[in-house]
């Protein structure tokens, strides 16, 4: 089951197709998009929100909590069923938060849940083993050590050879290029990927 999940930073401006996919809309993030999407649960503490928010929260948390709305958000939609997420309105704002939002592609991957934070002209996602690139053939492709040394296997349809690693703390995986449909990469460990997309 695909799953959505909105947060508080920069609104997306573009359509948001949430067709079959459960909708979970996480505090502040109600004034961009309630008239944008179809909101299934709100989430959150509410603490920069001015208005009840529709469907009302079943529940709300405390604003001083150990947990972020949208960590609170990604447990719970996984635990509705969601097995594909993608989360709108995590860039932009406070750059803590953005990066406590990466953290959420992490903690999706180690649950075995394929989650993509959509920006206004990215996708940024972890994966491990073999990646299929190619439907980004023509696009900027960025690949990052996530969480330790990244081991790169094998690579096709790339316009640049990666090293055989790349370390935590380096930028070697910086601005490649998808050049064919059968792009992918293989890799042992965690890669954060990002795909720059221009405009979408």
């Amino acid at each position: 089951m695909k799953g959505i999940i909105l947060l508080n930073g920069e609104p997306y401006p573009y359509a948001i197709n949430a067709g079959n996919a459960l909708v979970y809309c996480c505090d502040g993030a109600y004034k961009w998009a309630k008239s944008k999407v179809r909101i299934d649960k709100n989430i959150g503490d509410f603490d920069s929100l001015d208005e009840v928010p529709y469907p009302p929260p079943e529940e709300v948390y405390p604003a001083e909590k150990n947990f972020t709305d949208g960590e609170i958000a990604l447990k719970k939609i996984i635990e509705a069923g969601a097995d594909e997420i993608e989360i709108y309105g995590g860039g932009g704002g406070r750059e803590d938060h953005f990066l406590g939002n990466l953290q959420l592609l992490y903690k999706a991957l180690a649950r075995g849940v394929k989650c993509t934070l959509i920006t206004h002209n990215s996708r940024i996602f972890a994966a491990t083993g073999k990646i299929f690139l190619g439907k980004y053939a023509g696009k900027t492709i960025s690949v990052l050590p996530f969480g330790g040394t990244l081991h790169i296997i094998e690579s096709k349809g790339l316009k640049y050879e990666y090293p055989a690693s790349i370390s935590y703390g380096e930028c070697r995986g910086i601005s490649n290029i998808a050049e064919t449909a059968e792009a992918f990469l293989s890799v042992r460990g965690t890669a954060l990927i990002i795909v720059n997309l221009g405009e979408v």
